[in-house]
């Protein structure tokens, strides 16, 4: 009787043994999962930081999108490869993407306008605007991170 009493008892703590096992698989894999969307999301944010950086250069310039292929959102931004090559099937903006370290990021030029929602600081209220649109991506893992900002630039 002591034999079956214990081998029942063995038998209920190798369940609760393997079902805690399988828990802390899940918890580690969800962990995992967590890391590498945020480590996405910062070097998305810190491609973007870094094409807001290149507008700022004075010597900067970038033809104005003048049709709606060129114009809008890129479609292929969650399309980009490795190696900043866009891999859809449907259609590109047919503007390069440009390589920034282990993210790629994209600049339109959205024209003119005479007053942004918020004024750059260094800008008088009276200049006019040139509007860029910056869109980066960054894949670490099976996450892709997508960021975007609008950003305008005081035009002589």
């Amino acid at each position: 009787m002591a034999l079956i009493v214990s081998l029942v008892f063995l038998l209920l703590l190798t369940l609760l043994g393997v079902s805690s096992m399988q828990n802390a698989s899940l918890q580690e894999k969800m962990a995992g999962s967590v890391s590498l969307r945020n480590l996405s999301f910062q070097t998305a944010e810190a491609v973007l930081r870094l094409g807001e950086s290149s507008i700022q250069n004075p010597t900067f310039t970038l033809a104005v999108c003048n049709n709606n292929l060129t114009c809008l959102p890129p479609p292929e931004s969650a399309k980009v490869t490795s190696t900043g090559v866009y891999t859809g099937t449907g259609a590109s903006s047919g503007l390069p993407w440009l390589a920034a370290g282990t993210g790629f990021y994209l600049v339109q030029n959205l024209g003119t306008t005479g007053s942004p929602v918020t004024t750059p600081p260094s800008c008088q209220s009276s200049s006019s605007f040139t509007l860029y649109r910056v869109t980066a991506v960054a894949t670490q893992g099976t996450s892709t991170t997508v960021l975007e900002s609008i950003y305008a630039k005081c035009s002589s």
